[in-house]
């Protein structure tokens, strides 16, 4: 912690939690503030709602007080001595008798804090969950299924019959060729019937659009299809009192949807309506608060409605091999596979596994750069999925920021011609960071920079077609010779390279190595420890949620 993060206001334990790393300005202030509102002094308390928001923060939708070691605490390991926790009881007790907190399941007040099952939450987040149990459970109470669903048809036949059916599976399993012949099987049926489809980000819906190649149906954003309404994030034209119209809808990368949009959607539905929610509930999960789509598909009650896909398609041998002893938190089959010898899939400590990566970056960016150069955008775009180099962290000797700059480096002194002049150069791969739907762009799509006499273009394949724009017009673009494995959710690559962090780190878990290994069709370098493996397979994320244990 620099002085630049200490919180010079900050007294007792959130002094000492926020000096040794493990709060911040954003999590203490909302402690202190509503620690003077409510009239709340105990220490103890004013902790508890700091970590409830550095939960949130997290990705977690609740403080689960039994795991409260088990916080994720960002990208740096962060150390707190056994004497800093408040004793477990008094701490309990404290927050039972406090002002700010109301106990059980009851209806709301103006309490800002709620404490359930040995669970904080903050109040608004804790409807949000409340609001989506209820709507499942009055889906699950209607659903026609039991048993567990597995294979195409039967995900199919599920949706024709289910208010709620999850299609569950990892890459390559089939999952749009099912959401296809669900829409050729709803049409069928009534060729009247409004279908609606939807994505949590931009990326992912032209993603959806472009694999269905349905030119009568446009996936849209989910803020988009509920109707965002401006200046807020949280707040929609459609609701209980204003419905979408539509008879299904369909979500895809589920895995990415928030509890706070999960709960909006459900609200948004006719009674009516069915809905389908695809995705990978082994994956990442959303950026935000929330894992809804593990927690269902957890959940004992939803067991019928759970469609999994199991059969791959697309890639097969060491790397499916690989993905599923990661997902199946078996590390010792994971460390027999990487041993086993297979080209396809390889693990070398990041000294040793040096060479290797720079020989792989090197080889996929010069053909980046020669089509490039030579004016061929399409070659250009297509050899830039050739190769992606993954990591865990954002910055220090593991992150983006570190492997961008020896990426680049290690072009200009490996490719002929390759030169880094001006800030928009031939052969530069660029990623978008903000949405820009006026230019069919989403936050996430990546391109290549061509330059033709003195004028540089970004170009990119957007809406299917190839689209050139002045790179100037486009804010925030960055280079892309590396990224985070978050970014690189929903996109497949020949090749992936994966640079793990090291163990201890936070972030360091099975969805993290599960997400990276399946993003590639042909071969998989990782670049860690065999103990930094071992550590990630048998680490699931620590997200706390108590969604799954109360969808009874």
């Amino acid at each position: 912690m620099t002085e630049s993060h200490v919180v010079v206001s900050a007294t007792g334990l959130l002094a000492d939690f926020n000096r040794a790393g493990a709060l911040t300005w954003a999590d203490v202030h909302p402690a202190q503030q509503l620690g003077h509102l409510f009239g709340e002094k105990d220490a103890r308390v004013q902790l508890a709602l700091a970590l409830t928001v550095r939960a949130l923060r997290s990705g977690s939708i609740c403080l689960d007080l039994d795991r409260i070691r088990e916080l994720d605490l960002g990208e740096d390991e962060v150390s707190i001595p056994d004497s800093w926790w408040p004793e477990a009881d008094g701490w309990l007790a404290a927050l039972e008798a406090s002002p700010a907190v109301t106990v059980g399941d009851g209806p709301g007040g103006d309490r800002p804090l709620r404490l359930v099952d040995g669970a904080l939450y903050l109040e608004r987040h804790f409807a949000d969950q409340e609001s989506v149990r209820r709507a499942l459970l009055s889906r699950l109470g209607t659903a026609p299924a039991s048993g567990e669903p597995e294979g195409q048809e039967a995900a199919i036949d599920l949706a024709l019959t289910s208010p709620v059916t999850v299609i569950a599976g990892g890459p390559g399993v089939g999952k749009t060729y099912t959401i296809e012949r669900i829409i050729t099987r709803l049409r069928e049926a009534d060729p009247d019937v409004r279908i609606a489809l939807a994505a949590p980000t931009g990326k992912a819906a032209a993603r959806m659009t472009e694999s269905l190649g349905d030119g009568s149906l446009k996936a849209s954003t989910l803020h988009a299809l509920l109707g965002k309404r401006p200046g807020s994030m949280t707040r929609f034209q459609h609701h209980a009192d204003n419905p979408l119209p539509h008879d299904v809808v369909i979500i895809d990368e589920m895995s990415m949807v928030s509890m706070v949009l999960m709960s909006r959607l459900l609200d948004a539905l006719k009674p009516s309506a069915r809905l389908v929610l695809v995705g990978d509930p082994d994956q990442l999960s959303s950026v935000d608060a929330g894992s809804v789509l593990a927690d269902i598909t957890r959940a004992p009650a939803a067991t019928g409605i759970v469609a999994r896909l199991v059969r791959n398609y697309r890639f097969t041998g060491a790397i499916q091999h690989l993905a599923t002893a990661i997902r199946d938190g078996d590390s010792d089959r994971a460390l027999e596979v990487l041993a086993g010898g297979d080209s396809a899939v390889r693990l070398a400590s990041v000294a040793e596994g040096t060479p290797a990566l720079r020989d792989r970056v090197v080889t996929a960016g010069g053909r980046v750069f020669r089509a490039a150069a030579s004016g061929e955008a399409a070659e250009a775009l297509a050899a830039l999925e050739g190769h992606r180099l993954l990591c865990g962290h954002r910055r220090g000797a593991f992150g983006v920021a570190h492997w961008t700059r020896q990426v680049q480096s290690w072009l200009v002194e490996g490719v002929p011609g390759y030169s880094v002049d001006g800030e928009f150069h031939a052969g530069r791969p660029v990623m978008v960071t903000a949405n820009r739907p006026e230019f069919g762009l989403h936050n996430g799509d990546t391109g290549v920079v061509l330059v033709d006499g003195e004028r540089a273009q970004a170009w990119f394949r957007a809406g299917g077609r190839l689209t050139a724009f002045s790179p100037f017009l486009l804010d925030g673009l960055v280079s892309v010779h590396a990224m985070t494995v978050h970014k690189a959710q929903g996109s497949q690559f020949d090749d992936v390279s994966v640079v793990l962090p090291p163990p201890g780190s936070p972030l360091l878990t099975r969805e993290l190595l599960y997400t990276a290994v399946s993003r590639a069709r042909s071969s998989v370098l990782l670049l860690g420890d065999p103990e930094a493996v071992a550590e990630a397979v048998s680490n699931p994320a620590r997200r706390m949620s108590r969604l799954a244990e109360r969808l009874r």
